[in-house]
């Protein structure tokens, strides 16, 4: 194994050196450097001896020695490709990335046919970032080696951190034909059907691959995911358990288990109250788990599964929330602790504040319609430079916006050590965090302290239970009293709805009412949220519209993700079955809907049926600037006032339900009352504009940042 290591020597005699060299590559290591010792007291500046004891101390772990001996042969004789080589495999150990690829790159330049630099080279550089010079490279050692199974895989890897998962896919099948034993091959050929959305051939390659290797823990970890997606949580525990026992500390394993215990919709029959205390056991669990267990990587953990689902029940989340985030933040500290970055940069005086906002979402998104795009668009640039740290890989035209405004724009594949050097080279004075709880890297750099502020916001209308998180920026219009008991943050609530939104010219498409079966002279409720918005306490409501209305259609839109709707949808036949009502009759589930069609149907529409408990904003939003009336239930909690907010800022309390019976009432009423719901109808027109353009919430912004802000 290590003969390839040997080849190019110097040509200075030396009696001692095939003696070290036997037993060197026979592993009786100490016997080995006892002669190149020897020999260099001898000859110094022997290079094969400098060499190979330099890659004896890298077998034993002393890299700055191995380092130092290796780089002093190169000194003397540069063209020894080997020693290049293996120079870059002690940098690569040490993380000196840039230095190996340096090396590797070196390697390779004196001889073009070594495909094993090259594929050390393409490796590092893909964990920069360097994606495109990455697949290149990939390239390169498949066309000297095209029966080389890992290349094709490794090329299919970078392929799919750009997104290209085709091209993904056929690499990872290429891979597998060349080496139908390859369990990463399969393993990545799983993740890519998953990632494409076939789920069945993902399922499929997973069982195969654990029939095939029953020991591979991955495996077992990658179906729990699976089934976890599929709410199948009982399943999906199994297999976290069988990685477990497989991998006794399989950190991401023991992490996934405790946040799979809440299902993304309810089954019919399933008490939410139940999955809460499960929830609440398994941190306990996984909290003494932590305790036990030294992590390499304690950063790996952090936001692979993400407590989510928690927000879709109208319960306080608080303290549990805030066990989880003490648990990210610790693990994140620990992490940062031995990375050994330097102090973050002093701020020189002078010169706007430095606002660093962090999202996954600059691109036409909800959070960035509802929460950041008003801050670039109407922050006062000489007081604030905005500095945009783009975590997420699409681009659109709200992606070009934000970069032609920004102060400074940093986008593109990053690994977490890179985020925190780019975001500590920006030294920002308050970091803003528009959403926690949807972006996994979102998550791991906030449990960090990388500014002298740091806030997040409403964009996932939860607390984040983060210690490093200072302030949670939200809505006068849409906290109930006492909100303040609800964050773990501060609570400030910028004025009215907390953002300056903007209207949005959509063109609408004429509503399909014949291809989906639905007669377009009964009237039309919409209900627009996604299947976990719709909380199983409230499923009577539908089917008793339906009873009182007569005749009716409730729409409700598909959402794409693993038969979630599918779910919601088998709960309400239950309902209307029991109200003895024929679901079909009354109820349609529609394909997810372009923007344009989705306005479509809102033009046709005589009722908008908000989700209650978690409401909706954009969708309400849309609504009114269709002059549809909307009924919705005011929650408890922020969440469940996304829709009230805007209509009592319009002044129409009077579609804002006290309960789940005047909710049912109010819709009753619109639909029947035509010249009360035209007068609905004629005051959204006359007051709807007055929620677009508000600058009221981004003053108040500016006079936060300045109160807050180091001086």
């Amino acid at each position: 194994m290590l003969e390839r290591f040997f080849k190019s020597r110097s040509g200075i005699p030396s009696q001692s050196m095939p003696a070290a060299i036997a037993h060197h590559e026979a592993g009786r290591l100490a016997e080995a450097e006892a002669i190149y010792r020897r020999v260099l007291e001898a000859e110094p500046e022997h290079v094969d001896a400098l060499h190979f004891l330099g890659f004896l101390s890298f077998q034993q772990g002393s890299h700055e020695r191995a380092a130092g001996l290796i780089g002093r042969s190169l000194e003397l004789h540069p063209g020894n490709l080997h020693a290049h080589y293996n120079l870059g495999r002690v940098f690569q150990a040490q993380g000196k990335l840039a230095e190996a690829a340096r090396c590797f790159r070196a390697s390779a330049q004196i001889a073009p046919d070594n495909y094993e630099a090259l594929i050390k080279l393409a490796g590092i550089q893909l964990s920069m970032g360097e994606v495109g010079d990455a697949i290149v490279t990939y390239q390169r050692v498949i066309a000297l080696k095209p029966d080389f199974a890992a290349a094709h895989c490794d090329l299919g890897n970078a392929l799919r951190s750009q997104g290209r998962l085709d091209d993904a896919l056929a690499s990872y099948l290429q891979a597998l034909q060349l080496d139908p034993a390859s369990r990463v091959a399969r393993f990545n050929l799983g993740i890519a059907y998953r990632d494409l959305g076939r789920r069945d051939e993902a399922l499929a390659c997973f069982e195969k691959l654990s029939e095939l290797h029953p020991d591979f823990a991955d495996a077992q970890y990658s179906l729990g995911h699976m089934f976890r997606d599929a709410d199948l949580l009982a399943d999906a525990a199994v297999r976290f358990r069988r990685a477990l026992a497989l991998r006794p500390d399989y950190a991401e394993a023991r992490w996934s288990l405790a946040m799979a215990q809440i299902p993304q919709v309810y089954a019919g029959g399933e008490d939410p109250m139940q999955f809460r205390a499960a929830f609440a056991a398994e941190l306990g669990e996984l909290e003494r788990w932590l305790g036990e267990h030294r992590l390499a990587d304690p950063s790996a953990v952090v936001g692979v599964m993400q407590p989510f689902s928690l927000a879709y029940t109208e319960q306080p989340n608080r303290p549990l929330l805030e066990r989880y985030g003490r648990l990210c933040s610790r693990l994140m500290a620990d992490w940062h602790a031995a990375q050994g970055f330097p102090a973050r940069p002093a701020r020189s005086g002078g010169g706007p504040l430095r606002v660093g906002v962090v999202s996954g979402h600059f691109r036409n998104h909800s959070v960035w319609h509802a929460v950041v795009k008003g801050w670039f668009q109407h922050l006062d640039r000489e007081r604030f430079a905005l500095d945009a740290y783009y975590l997420g890989s699409s681009e659109d035209a709200e992606t070009a916006f934000a970069r032609s405004r920004a102060a400074h724009f940093e986008h593109g594949l990053r690994s977490l050590h890179q985020w925190v050097e780019t975001i500590q080279r920006g030294a920002p004075d308050v970091l803003i965090y528009p959403e926690i709880g949807m972006d996994p890297m979102a998550l791991k750099l906030a449990s960090l302290r990388l500014a002298p502020v740091q806030a997040t916001a409403w964009g996932h209308p939860e607390t984040s239970g983060l210690p490093t998180l200072d302030h949670f920026l939200s809505a006068e219009d849409m906290e109930p009293p006492g909100a303040q008991e609800h964050y773990s943050e501060n609570l400030v609530a910028l004025p009215h709805l907390g953002g300056c939104v903007q209207s949005r010219g959509v063109q609408p498409e004429s509503a399909a009412f014949g291809s989906f079966g639905i007669d377009a002279g009964v009237p039309l409720l919409v209900c627009p949220g996604v299947p976990f918005k719709y909380a199983p306490q409230h499923d009577w409501i539908f089917p008793e519209i339906a009873a009182r209305l007569g005749q009716c259609r409730l729409v409700f839109f598909a959402y794409g993700a693993h038969g979630l709707s599918e779910k919601l949808q088998s709960r309400l036949r239950g309902a209307f079955a029991a109200r003895k009502l024929d679901f079909d009759r009354f109820v349609t589930f529609l394909p997810w809907q372009t923007n344009a069609a989705f306005h479509g149907w809102l033009a046709c529409a005589d009722v908008f049926l908000d989700t209650i408990g978690f409401s909706g904003f954009n969708t309400a939003l849309q609504a009114i600037q269709r002059a549809l009336p909307i009924v919705t239930r005011e929650g408890r909690f922020l969440r469940g006032r996304l829709a009230s907010g805007p209509l009592k800022r319009i002044g129409l309390q009077e579609l804002v339900a006290a309960s789940e019976q005047d909710y049912l009432d109010l819709a009753v009423r619109l639909v029947r009352d035509r010249e009360y719901c035209e007068h609905i109808e004629e005051r959204m027109r006359e007051g709807g504009g007055a929620l677009f353009g508000d600058l009221a919430p981004i003053r108040g912004l500016e006079d936060f940042l300045a109160r807050v802000a180091p001086r």
